[in-house]
């Protein structure tokens, strides 16, 4: 129970960096064909080639199913956003967000495969105590906006179904409490996992939408930029929704906790790539799909008109579907979200964690967690624009992504932590590069806000 709660999405990679052990070790046990048995060796490289094949598929579908549980309540309102706000204009500016997502978490399991240590125990031991500091209250600003917006999540989906958020909030906060902390939520996370999949209708509702084409490819290969705060809000959000500062540390942390070694990184690498690519084509979709609906409209207004999307596959039971995924990736995010605050706070502070553990062996951990949920569920209970929360804990990831990529990029770019590994001239580069557009959205974004605040916006 204990390495399997680490966290639901770290389990995936976790789980396959450990088969990845046990079939590097078999391969490595296998006889090599001689002359004496000719006819072995096709048979032998048979064997090799299946072995290789079951590996790719151990790798990749952990880190699929991983990234559809990441389209939770705030993405997929900020990416149906994206859509009925500007159509298809943000579509190029995904593409680039792709990219990035793609090499922030290559960095990630890099980091952790070749060090053995999740990325809040190095910036313990790299850094000074008051960056240490930072990085910490970032994570934990950024993970705590996280569960606010799963639990409103949740408690939109309720809505739609008739019943309101008040009966529902509260009773979700003690259940998914309950089941981390008494051993259950391991069986509960596979029923969330299923109800989430019902936004794999997403592309369908995309191709049966019958977007513009010609325009959906224009915008994906042509830049597109709108110097209106609502652009530029819009596209933090994305930033913060998609290369979440909580993803680094879990991705880090998802190797580590399951004892990966440097030479099963290109397996580990090929998840982490596969896994976000997949989880942006997804978003694109969302992104496309919601253009085609109800594109133009303007701001999203509530979640019965983001399920508009779905109306193409579902009809008139559009919005049973949406609530249906939106419980289920709300309720799975729920729970792994403060869960992993915890362990790598935990792991930066170097003191006890591990949900069986009392609250007595491992105050801060439990009490980090059991903060979260309570705090997460209180302030979704507050009666605020539910499609506007979700959307602005977004742009608070977007605001404090940029801080946390260059701990990350300063760590693996230093070859006293990993050597050969580190980043090579090139990959430093693009990657400085990454960090400082992300840096300069949120720049802009706090400027004009400023601004706004003095009446010169």
């Amino acid at each position: 129970m204990t390495r399997d709660l680490d966290t639901t999405r770290a389990a995936s990679p976790g789980a396959t960096a450990a088969t990845i052990g046990a079939t590097n070790t078999g391969s490595g046990a296998a006889t090599e064909p001689t002359a004496a048995t000719p006819a072995a060796g096709p048979a032998l490289a048979r064997r090799r080639g299946l072995r290789r094949l079951s590996a790719v598929a151990m790798v990749a579908g952990p880190g699929l199913v991983a990234a559809n549980a990441g389209n939770d309540a705030a993405g997929i309102a900020t990416y149906a956003g994206a859509g009925s706000q500007f159509t298809y204009g943000t579509l190029f500016f995904m593409v680039l967000v792709t990219i990035a997502l793609v090499m922030v978490q290559e960095m990630a399991v890099r980091l952790g495969a070749h060090t053995g240590k999740g990325l809040g125990a190095l910036i313990r031991e790299q850094f000074s105590l008051r960056l240490t500091a930072l990085a910490v209250f970032c994570l934990l600003l950024a993970n705590t906006g996280l569960v606010v917006s799963e639990f409103a999540g949740i408690g939109a989906a309720f809505e739609l179904l008739g019943v309101p958020k008040w009966a529902v909030i509260p009773p979700a906060a003690i259940l998914l409490w309950s089941l981390v902390l008494f051993g259950s939520y391991r069986w509960a996370e596979r029923i969330f996992l299923v109800m989430s999949l019902a936004f794999f209708a997403y592309p369908l509702a995309m191709i049966l939408g019958h977007p513009h084409w010609g325009q959906v490819g224009r915008h994906l290969v042509v830049p597109h930029f709108e110097p209106s705060k609502d652009f530029v809000l819009l596209a933090v959000a994305l930033i913060g929704t998609t290369v979440s500062p909580y993803m680094q540390f879990y991705a880090a942390a998802g190797v580590v906790d399951r004892g990966a070694k440097p030479e099963d990184y290109k397996l580990i690498r090929a998840d982490a790539v596969l896994g976000a690519v997949f989880a942006c084509v997804i978003s694109l979709t969302i992104i496309i799909a919601t253009a085609a609906a109800i594109g133009g409209s303007g701001p999203l207004q509530s979640a019965a008109q983001a399920a508009e999307a779905l109306k193409p596959v579902a009809g008139q039971g559009a919005e049973l579907l949406f609530a249906f995924g939106l419980i289920g990736a709300s309720a799975l995010a729920g729970a792994v979200v403060p869960l992993s605050a915890s362990y790598a706070v935990g792991e930066a502070a170097g003191v006890e964690r591990s949900v069986s553990r009392s609250f007595r062996d491992a105050p801060l951990f439990l009490g980090l967690f059991t903060a979260q949920i309570a705090l997460g569920a209180l302030v979704a209970l507050t009666p605020v624009d539910v499609i506007q929360l979700l959307i602005g804990t977004q742009v608070l990831q977007g605001l404090i992504s940029p801080i946390v990529l260059v701990y990350l990029l300063v760590l693996t770019n230093r070859r006293s932590v990993l050597g050969a590994a580190a980043n090579g001239p090139r990959y430093r580069i693009a990657v400085t590069t990454v960090v400082v557009g992300v840096a300069a959205m949120s720049t802009i974004l706090l400027v004009q806000t400023i601004l706004g605040w003095i009446g010169l916006g």
